[in-house]
């Protein structure tokens, strides 16, 4: 004879306690005309779930409105900041700020900061002077 014939028609019964003392609970409370501490559970259930929702559209809608991609105006490295926070370019290290939307290099208060300009310079023939005389004759 097969004696594990009767196991296979076993059911699990092992998580209906905890739902029926639960369900046990709730129909005294509301007997007892405390259905306002069940309703106010539910409530607080509800705004749990919520809350991440709410947090995660959120910050993606400050994200948005605070990130700025633009190049290093040094080494011309494309890289991403938050405006109103002085990051690091991670090509050349030079310190940077965001202003207008814009990276510029951070400097410290007093200091002028200049963009060089090439200058062309021109070969002409220069015509000498001749040297001046002084008041003692030489």
């Amino acid at each position: 004879m097969n004696s594990n014939g009767f196991k296979q028609i076993q059911l699990n019964w092992s998580g209906v306690g905890c739902w029926l003392s639960a369900i046990a609970v709730v129909w005294l409370l509301g007997a007892l005309g405390l259905g306002w501490i069940v309703k106010s559970v539910v409530v607080l259930i509800f705004l749990l779930l919520l809350a991440p929702i709410v947090a995660f559209i959120g910050f993606r809608w400050w994200l948005q409105r605070n990130l700025v991609e633009g190049d290093c105006p040094v080494c011309g490295f494309h890289m991403t900041g938050l405006r109103g926070a002085q990051t690091p370019c991670l090509n050349c290290s030079t310190l940077l700020k965001v202003e207008q939307g814009q990276f510029k290099r951070a400097t410290p208060d007093g200091t002028i900061d200049v963009d060089a300009v090439e200058v062309e310079v021109v070969a002409e023939t220069i015509e000498q002077l001749p040297p001046q005389q002084t008041s003692d004759g030489q």
